[in-house]
């Protein structure tokens, strides 16, 4: 535990300006981000007499080592520049709310030539237009389906379009009118994108206009006797009117607003948003989180904006956003967020109306949502501290392994080797800390040999991060068991960081330039140490679990022992009849099938198995797909793809001339002698054989892919 005032700055090197400000460790990593009007009262605020700290703060101050900051022009910088660094440090004292789960979107992909309909999940993709979130995919598939009577959009997959445009015959969809099949050119591109346009129209909540359109038409074509087009007509409306009674009106003034709920107790706090869009609830998600730092409700507010609108630009972010209690700062988070729109944004408690009802019905949701984790995560705490004593206790482990590690091996008969790691903290998988192998000490299938390499890789690795960080007293290792801490290397107690937007008047005194380092890459053997990012491998488990039995327990060990660390355990799960071996040890240990600990080690099991194989089979899919384009230096996939599209197949490019792969466009006479030798110098494949037919099957079009 580190005494705050070892690392204290002096007032005067502390500017009076707006500013960032990050508290890291002893070992450099960031551990809390923070934000101020006035640097020096906020920063000074943390060094005060411990017992008058709140008992989260005193944690982090005295887990902290040095604090720096960095001066901005504006308070709005600063928001932004603090909603950066969490999100890059994620430190672990700050407040980071987690989904619940994966929500589903109803996305419109209008970056495509012909703009497709279809359900996505995950990070926003640019150029694509997304409605929700929504509660369960099956709503949006029946909304979808609802729709598509009126609004033929292409819902295919980019497989299923191709291959109807090749055939020339549309799916079951374009038959049954679902589709207004431009895969078969029945309407233009042009004619396409505005149907897809005015879906989206109609997704936003400018609905009132293609119904009236609709019962106008229906009229008109009844009055000319055309009774078919007008029952067609009918049921399409009758179709947009079921499509809107799913989502009830809630506002009527038709307003496009956020409303945001906290419920919190002194731990935890549930966070639920509903999305109204044209006064209609359009979508709804939920976060829970905890209060790692001391934080009130506006605190938690303005965080979960940070969070929510952090990556949105444009009609993402709403006219309104009505929330329990406002943001210390409102005025900077009203302007951040009206710049991220383009526009006025509204940030606001509502006091009267259906607003303040809708707020209620709000809290209420957010106030079972966080009893329901509360319930659950009791529940879940009870089993897991459970199956991690009966682990101890079978091992014979001094304390409950809160760490371990998993290893799997996985080729396909000695083909593309790789190993897999997966991390459960707690009990818990914790999949940022998830690595992948690649077997590179061999060629063949050795399961044990394997096991062993992955396992010196990795805590090689972690020797070196000690090594690094400071945490031995010598750079090498000299004795089995030397892995004690020594002195930590001390942390910068000097002025800090500089601005980001230059000297800020007002800074009391010149602010010394610090090293700014960028990412290290993601298979560099020793990261930056100033950057303050979670390392790779930095931390070691408390138990390695293995994917077999004795033997690779006894690889797994061997590996250990050469690196001198004796202080993590090891054992090994064999899938044939669950049992638990230890190193050195002749029987195995058999936990009962009712064990916690059991199950919890085939959960970790399993999961490493599922990673492993995940993996494998991605590297062998890469392989087959494989050309001999893909050695031809400084052809990219654009090019590829050009001279597949001219040629018509990688065959029929092997026979063709130098003179006539220098008609490509974008192909010179030295890629296209690069080409030519690549193509010779490798031999053709076996043709295909039809098992059916017995046919020869030509190349396909793809073998450059």
């Amino acid at each position: 535990m580190a005494d705050p005032s070892s690392y204290r700055p002096s007032p005067g090197q502390i500017p009076d300006s707006p500013g960032v400000y990050k508290f890291r460790d002893e070992h450099r990593r960031v551990i809390y981000v923070g934000k101020a009007k006035n640097l020096r009262q906020r920063v000074a605020n943390y060094f005060q007499d411990l017992a008058n700290l709140h008992p989260r703060t005193r944690t982090m101050v005295t887990t902290a080592a040095s604090v720096e900051w960095t001066v901005v022009s504006t308070e709005v910088e600063a928001l932004q520049l603090e909603y950066t660094w969490i999100k890059e440090f994620d430190p672990r004292f700050n407040v980071k709310y987690r989904d619940d789960k994966s929500y589903p979107y109803l996305a419109v992909t209008l970056n495509e030539e012909f703009p497709r309909v279809q359900v996505m999940r995950g990070a926003k993709k640019k150029g694509v237009r997304y409605f929700g979130p929504y509660g369960h995919a099956w709503a949006i598939r029946e909304t979808v389906d609802l729709m598509l009577r009126v609004f033929p959009v292409r819902t295919c997959s980019a497989g299923v379009f191709k291959n109807a445009a090749r055939t020339g015959r549309p799916c079951l969809l374009g038959y049954i009118d679902k589709c207004s099949a431009p895969c078969v050119g029945r309407v233009t591109p042009e004619e396409h994108r505005e149907l897809a346009e005015d879906f989206c129209d109609f997704m936003a909540g400018r609905t009132g206009t293609y119904i009236r359109r609709l019962e106008k038409d229906m009229m008109q074509a009844a009055e000319e006797m055309e009774y078919e087009r007008a029952a067609r007509l009918r049921d399409d409306a009758e179709a947009l009117k079921r499509a809107m009674e799913k989502s009830a009106v809630v506002l009527a003034d038709a307003t496009d607003a956020d409303l945001i709920a906290v419920a919190e107790d002194e731990l935890e706090a549930a966070l639920q948003i509903f999305h109204v869009r044209g006064g209609r609830v359009r979508g709804q998600r939920g976060w829970v989180t905890d209060k790692v730092e001391a934080v009130d409700t506006s605190g938690l507010v303005e965080h979960a904006l940070q969070q929510l609108y952090g990556e949105e630009r444009g009609d993402a972010v709403p006219k309104e956003v009505l929330v329990p209690a406002l943001p210390e700062d409102t005025e900077a988070v009203s302007q951040w967020l009206a710049e991220r729109r383009g526009s006025q944004v509204s940030l606001r408690i509502p006091q009267r109306g259906d607003k303040k009802d809708l707020m209620a019905t709000v809290q209420r949701n957010a106030q079972q949502a966080l009893g329901l984790h509360k319930t659950k995560r009791a529940s879940d705490l009870t089993t897991r501290s459970r199956a991690l004593e009966e682990i101890a206790e079978a091992l014979g482990l001094d304390t409950a392994p809160l760490r371990i590690e998993c290893y799997d091996i996985s080729h396909l008969q000695g083909d593309d080797v790789v190993a897999s790691m997966v991390v459960f903290e707690d009990g818990l998988a914790r999949k940022s800390e998830y690595r992948r192998f690649q077997i590179k000490g061999f060629e063949g299938q050795d399961d044990v040999r394997s096991m062993h390499e992955v396992i010196g890789r990795r805590f090689k690795r972690y020797l070196q991060e000690k090594e690094r960080t400071g945490e031995w007293e010598e750079p090498q290792v000299t004795a089995p068991g030397a892995t004690g801490p020594a002195p930590a290397t001390p942390g910068v107690t000097g002025p800090a960081t500089p601005g980001v937007t230059g000297p800020t008047p007002g800074a009391t005194g010149p602010v010394p330039a610090p090293v700014l380092t960028a990412a290290s890459p993601a298979d560099e053997i020793e990261p930056r140490e100033d950057d303050g990012r979670p390392k790779r491998f930095a931390y070691p488990p408390q138990l390695v679990v293995v994917d077999g039995g004795q033997p690779q327990v006894a690889a797994a060990k061997r590996a250990l022992d050469e690196l001198g660390i004796d202080d993590i355990a090891v054992c090994g799960l064999a899938k044939r009849l669950e049992e638990v071996w230890l190193p050195d040890d002749d029987d195995p240990v058999v936990l009962p099938r009712s064990s916690e600990g059991l199950y919890l080690l085939q959960r970790v099991r399993d999961e490493a198995h599922r990673f492993a194989i995940t993996y494998q089979r991605a590297k062998r899919a890469k392989r087959i797909r494989s050309s001999p384009l893909d050695d031809v230096a400084g052809l990219g996939e654009t090019r590829k793809q050009a001279l597949i599209k001219h040629f018509g197949s990688v065959k029929k490019l092997r026979q063709a001339t130098i003179e006539e792969i220098c008609e490509v466009p974008g192909i010179g006479r030295r890629t296209a002698e690069s080409v030519a030798a690549a193509l010779a110098s490798t031999a053709p494949a076996a043709p295909a054989v039809n098992t059916a037919t017995g046919e020869i099957m030509e190349e396909d079009d793809g073998g450059a892919s």
